[in-house]
């Protein structure tokens, strides 16, 4: 949510931010209506209740003829105090809404443009010289280790099962998402996967993206894509103390609808509708929010390089953003399968738009309550499986475990292919 001081003193900033996202500058506009109507909907209601209560005391000292006026005028006031009660309830609420319509200011130096203009920051690893490189379902079905069949006859598409080396790869790779975590002083939290719509809402999610959400009618209950909104919600309506930025790492379970991804990466795990990831998610102070945000980049980085794939960073362009990001890095492996990158993570910085909204708040160093600010970044996830098992190919069918993954797995560095 749009900070109204920002607002009222920089409109042009925030129309500035609205064109390199390629939106429209209307709701800024529709913000700075809302938000003159409301002060002067307030305005007129505290005018009348001062009124009411001057003339409150005025009546309890007049008598005769000027009491019975006062006592008249006293009536009149009480339906125009009720009046001008509503009037401030219904400017609020046409002002909340024009604040979610707007997204939040975008930060300087991010690239303008759309989906295809972002900007390659650097390419880490060397690209695996692979004959004929099989896809990841492929290699997966060899091992054992995924069933989009079987997940497909229980569920539906884009549904599978993960087994034997399958399960025990996902299962280590977040392990080892977790405990890196906790080294750099992260908090291991497993989150709800099941919020209220005022926690889906707080965190951006209910406006362009609402139609990739799960709904749960009967309960009025979401279904997160990501364990992002209930780490966010945690601390809602809450003075925090920032001495420090609050990092928590959290696993849960994910669900995301895909819709209008019809026909695209239909095959595997790519683009599916369950999965579970490792999500970092840290509260701190405006100002920290630029070094924070580096952090949870170099993190990813940490892990990619861990898992031993070769993967680019790119500065997400601004109308790529999702409306809660003000910058967002992505991580891109290399899938020898596809000659290209794919995402698997992306680090957002949220500035105070999150914290806003979910009414989160630290004391400065006068002990005045201020807006926090939030930042999130995915450490390890389901479709991480897709580039370890690509790029860890054997000629011979077999999969090279990495060598920091292989505690995880038993000690066991190569996955062989079931005869």
């Amino acid at each position: 949510m749009i900070d109204l001081r920002l607002l009222r003193d920089e409109p042009d900033r925030i129309r500035d931010s609205q064109r390199k996202r390629g939106e429209s500058t209307s709701v800024v506009d529709d913000l700075l209506s809302a938000d003159e109507r409301r002060r002067a909907a307030v305005q007129s209601f505290e005018a009348v209740r001062a009124e009411q209560k001057s003339l409150g005391k005025q009546v309890a000292q007049a008598k005769g003829d000027e009491r019975a006026a006062l006592l008249t005028r006293t009536k009149e006031l009480s339906g125009e105090v009720k009046a001008a009660e509503a009037a401030v309830t219904e400017a609020e609420a046409v002002l909340r809404r024009a604040q979610f319509a707007v997204p939040n200011l975008v930060e300087d130096g991010v690239p303008e443009g759309g989906e295809d203009d972002f900007v390659v920051l650097r390419e880490v690893g060397t690209i695996p010289d692979i004959e004929k490189p099989r896809d990841h379902l492929e290699i997966g079905e060899a091992l054992g280790a995924i069933d989009t069949e079987r997940g497909a006859k229980v569920s539906g598409s884009r549904f599978y099962y993960l087994t034997g080396v399958g399960a025990l790869l996902q299962l280590g790779l977040l392990q080892m998402a977790i405990a890196q975590a906790v080294e750099h002083g992260f908090t291991p939290s497993i989150t709800p996967v099941l919020v209220k719509p005022e926690s889906m809402e707080g965190t951006g999610f209910l406006g362009a993206h609402a139609s990739e959400i799960y709904r749960l009618e009967a309960d009025d209950l979401y279904l997160v894509g990501t364990s992002e909104v209930a780490l966010a919600a945690y601390h809602s309506n809450e003075i925090i103390d920032l001495e420090q930025p609050a990092r928590f790492a959290g696993w849960s379970s994910c669900f995301r609808r895909e819709a209008g991804s019809h026909g695209r990466d239909v095959r595997g795990i790519l683009r599916v509708h369950q999965f579970d990831k490792v999500e970092m998610f840290s509260f701190c102070r405006p100002e920290e929010a630029l070094a924070e945000h580096r952090k949870l980049l170099a993190m990813e980085e940490e892990m990619l390089a861990k898992v031993e794939i070769p993967y680019r960073v790119i500065d997400v362009a601004a109308g790529d953003l999702g409306s809660s990001a003000a910058r967002k890095y992505d991580c891109e492996a290399w899938v020898p399968s596809q000659q290209r990158y794919r995402e698997v993570t992306s680090t957002s910085n949220c500035t105070t738009f999150q914290a806003r909204r979910l009414n989160i708040r630290y004391r400065d160093a006068d002990g005045r309550p201020q807006t926090a600010a939030t930042l999130n970044g995915t450490l390890a996830t389901t479709r991480w499986l897709i580039p370890i098992l690509e790029n860890h190919q054997q000629p011979d069918g077999s999969v090279r475990v990495p060598k920091a993954l292989q505690p995880y797995l038993g000690g066991r560095d190569v996955l062989e292919p079931r005869r």
